[in-house]
């Protein structure tokens, strides 16, 4: 089958959800389909275009499975200038839906949301080629915005919310990731049966338990102290004020290194803010061959999500820390699907969203802990081999292209 997929990121861009479509290829050209990937430049990393990729709009590669457009992304290096995103967000979507409209002919298309542009940009592509639309849905856009306060316009969040629900309208399924991402898009959807549940998943040979005194803790300059590891986006869904007020709870104590491994429109606010706390360190995105290492080197790793996020975000990072046997603590909301995972795998421990006080106790719980730890880092691994395997979520998709394009 010819497949068209219209995604934010692709390998070798260092993006989760990068991530998860180019190992969903990867387990679809296994099956026989022909691919074609419509995508950004390389540029999460630095939010910039990244060297060997810069000065080109377009970029095209052939594969043995199909082909890869790589788009530029008009990134600006100025992550809170929401005008400045729009309007990226805007040129990124057009040039997209060009891109997959005027292409040999395709049989399904599978679009990627956020941003929503893509949703639309698939529509246009869709119709052109009389091809069934499949909308991927990652996060709940814009409702993750508005919870985090980077939207607030109302006249910004009616004009996305029309986007949004246009996108529903024109989708023939719509794809989402847990049950309560289905329970809450159930009222805005125009047919329920459109709703299908396939979660992310992770390719746990390529992440696995590993060494943790490997190279990159030997960079940290660090041996046996305990990591406490928070890797991804330091964006507004993620309240590292909590990271920060443990560290400063636990300053006096010399055997614990708070490390804060990623990039983004907060990163420089909570540095100042971490400027006396000589147990907390900043890293960069590490290249994507070396995800296994910093999730190897951490002794226990971090899930923030703030109030109200939990039921419209599932951060892909939780399926990697399980893939990479390490233990968890969370903070989301009760109920929801990170919780409810944890719960399930026996792979650590999940407080309230923003409860500060039950975050630092839990946090003390398993510091203290160390065998409790490796018990749950063991849980860990085995949920992920049994339940989040890639073939079982390709087969998924698998099914519903055959369904949907008879």
């Amino acid at each position: 089958m010819n497949i068209t997929i219209i995604a934010p990121h692709f390998a070798p861009d260092t993006a989760p959800t990068g991530e998860v479509i180019t190992q969903i290829v990867n387990e679809l050209r296994q099956l026989g389909h022909q691919i074609h990937v419509v995508t950004s430049l390389p540029w999460y990393r630095n939010h910039s275009v990244e060297p060997g990729w810069t000065r080109r709009l377009i970029a095209r590669e052939k594969t043995t499975w199909g082909k890869i457009t790589r788009i530029h992304p008009f990134a600006s290096k100025n992550r809170t200038n929401l005008l400045s995103r729009s309007i990226a967000y805007a040129a990124f979507g057009c040039i997209a839906a060009l891109t997959a409209t005027f292409t040999r002919r395709t049989e399904i298309i599978l679009a990627m949301s956020p941003p929503l542009t893509l949703g639309l940009a698939g529509w246009i592509a869709a119709k052109r080629h009389k091809a069934p639309l499949i909308l991927n849905i990652q996060d709940v856009h814009p409702d993750a915005a508005i919870a985090t306060g980077t939207i607030s316009d109302t006249r910004v969040i009616k004009g996305l919310k029309r986007i949004e629900r246009l996108s529903y309208e024109k989708a023939d399924a719509v794809t989402v990731l847990s049950d309560d991402l289905r329970t809450k898009l159930i009222s805005r959807i125009d047919a329920e049966s459109k709703l299908r549940v396939i979660p992310n998943f992770v390719d746990t040979e390529r992440i696995y338990p590993g060494d943790r005194n490997n190279s990159y803790r030997h960079e940290l300059g660090l041996t046996d102290e305990t990591i406490v590891m928070y890797a991804g986006n330091v964006g507004f869904s993620q309240p590292l004020e909590l990271v920060l007020e443990a560290a400063r709870y636990l300053a006096d104590r010399d055997d614990i290194i708070f490390v804060i491994n990623g990039n983004g429109s907060r990163r420089a606010y909570f540095e100042r803010e971490a400027e006396e706390l000589p147990n907390v360190t900043f890293m960069d995105y590490q290249p994507r061959q070396r995800l296994n290492e910093v999730l190897a080197a951490g002794d226990i790793h971090l899930v923030p999500l703030r109030k109200g996020l939990s039921s419209i975000s599932v951060p892909s990072k939780l399926y990697s820390i399980l893939a990479a046997g390490r233990p968890v603590l969370a903070s989301v909301d009760p109920g929801t699907e990170i919780d409810l995972v944890i719960a399930r795998s026996g792979a650590g421990r999940s407080v309230p969203a923003d409860d500060s006080r039950e975050f630092i106790e839990a946090l003390v719980a398993l510091v203290d802990d160390p065998h409790g730890r490796a018990s749950a880092g063991l849980e860990a691994r085995r949920f992920a081999e049994e339940w989040l395997s890639a073939e079982a979520v390709a087969e998924s998709y698998n099914d519903l292209f055959f369904e949907l394009r008879r």
